[in-house]
């Protein structure tokens, strides 16, 4: 028996005196309300309306249970208020990179809060990221992938120390390719120490790292030339004094200030897809508003279908692609 529907009944038909108008103000039939008082009844070993008049009234055992049942469905309502609040204010954790533009999060946490979901965005590694969403304890997550395989793709490029010819530059140079960082041979310029190529937390990644260091003994660098950049901070102070360069998204090094060239190499960009925990909301998909937003925070743009490798245009497709992160 649904104890709770058949109070209902109880109790309307006794505010009402008449089994139609409970009917009525229940939206049920009035052969449904009928069979929930008679079965309510013999619950409770007695009747609970005396309908031998024109117009029913209230037995003496319903009067006497009739504040009790009140009660129970007042407690009822107020549980489903409590479990409503509790869904509304119920943060779901969102892994994200730390290179995020925080403008873009915070858009993504203010549609959350119109979609009656209260986003928290998460900072993480990748490999943090991949293990929240096994676990549960991230809802959603920005996953790095291979980026011919991902709806999503970062060009990724090197940052450098502001020149005189940056000065009012915003946008981004023509793509550079590993080989051009080789130190330049000549007989009167003095021996320089090539400057460390720092490689952010975003990117120790263990199939990108194997990617970079085959590009890197392609192009004829030293394997050395590859370090950790450690805090982000830390490698931007050190790129724009001069003492090294920075693998990094371009969105990155213009919040910066950093004058920025893209990757020629298209298998050494990001990729990324918007995943959800296994499960959640019994699907496991990924609302396309927060895909949308997420995408626009860590500079992503889209793979237009039909994309088996880098864009046609050249130099200037390729640019082009960079420019739009």
């Amino acid at each position: 028996m649904d104890l709770l529907a058949h109070l209902e009944a109880y109790v309307a038909t006794a505010d009402e005196a008449s089994f139609s108008r409970a009917a009525d103000r229940l939206g049920i039939a009035q052969p449904l309300l009928s069979r929930r008082i008679k079965t309510l009844e013999e619950h409770v070993g007695g009747s609970l309306f005396d309908r031998s008049r024109r117009q029913i009234a209230t037995t003496e055992l319903g009067v006497l249970l009739l504040p009790y049942a009140r009660d129970v469905l007042d407690r009822a309502q107020r549980l489903r208020q409590v479990a409503r609040s509790a869904r509304r204010s119920r943060v779901c954790a969102v892994g994200v990179p730390a290179d995020c533009a925080p403008a873009a999060l915070a858009r993504a946490i203010r549609a959350g809060t119109e979609q009656g979901i209260t986003l928290g965005m998460r900072e993480l590694p990748p490999l943090e990221r991949a293990s929240g969403l096994a676990d549960g304890s991230l809802g959603y997550a920005l996953v790095r992938a291979a980026p011919e395989g991902a709806p999503l793709r970062v060009p990724l490029g090197l940052a450098s120390a502001p020149g005189p010819e940056d000065c009012g530059s915003g946008g981004s140079g023509r793509a550079v390719h590993l080989d051009e960082l080789r130190p330049r041979r000549g007989r009167t310029a003095p021996a320089t120490v090539p400057a460390p190529l720092l490689l952010l937390v975003e990117d120790q990644v263990p199939y990108f790292e194997d990617r970079l260091l085959r590009a890197v003994a392609r192009a004829g660098l030293p394997e050395s030339r590859i370090r950790p950049a450690g805090p982000a901070a830390t490698a931007l102070a050190e790129t724009l004094a001069g003492n090294a360069l920075l693998l990094c998204a371009e969105p990155f090094a213009r919040r910066h200030g950093a004058p920025w060239r893209p990757l020629a190499d298209h298998a050494l960009h990001r990729g990324y897809d918007v995943s959800a925990a296994p499960g959640r909301d019994g699907t496991g998909a990924v609302p396309g508003w927060l895909a949308a937003l997420l995408a626009s925070a860590v500079g992503a743009v889209p793979v237009r279908r039909g994309d088996a490798g880098p864009m046609s245009g050249g130099e200037d497709g390729r640019a082009r692609l960079a420019a739009r992160g």
